[in-house]
């Protein structure tokens, strides 16, 4: 028998023995379930119902604010004045002791 991965933990069917040949138990009371039910059971849920609206609402917004333009979505529309750039700022000094 083979004993795991490193071969250092103890052989399943010796420790297991005692329940490995079982049956398996379902209960008297309810009935087994479906594969397809089960599978639904863990399956995701849309908890955020909405949430992609309002994202790729968000990002038309954003984009039409960019200045992407809906014939060629690759070209903007960019005013250099509107940015200041740090590197070309001069910084003021105050010397006042």
């Amino acid at each position: 028998m083979t004993k795991g991965i490193t071969n250092k933990e103890p052989d399943p069917e010796i420790v297991y023995a005692d329940i490995f040949h079982h049956p398996h138990w379902q209960s008297p009371t309810r009935p087994h379930m479906s594969l397809y039910d089960r599978a639904a059971q863990f399956a995701p849920f849309a908890a955020l119902t909405g949430y992609e609206d309002m994202v790729s609402e968000e990002a038309r917004k954003a984009e039409k604010e960019a200045g992407f333009s809906e014939k060629n979505p690759t070209s903007v529309t960019f005013d250099p004045g509107s940015v200041q750039d740090p590197l070309w700022t001069v910084p003021t000094m105050n010397n006042q002791r």
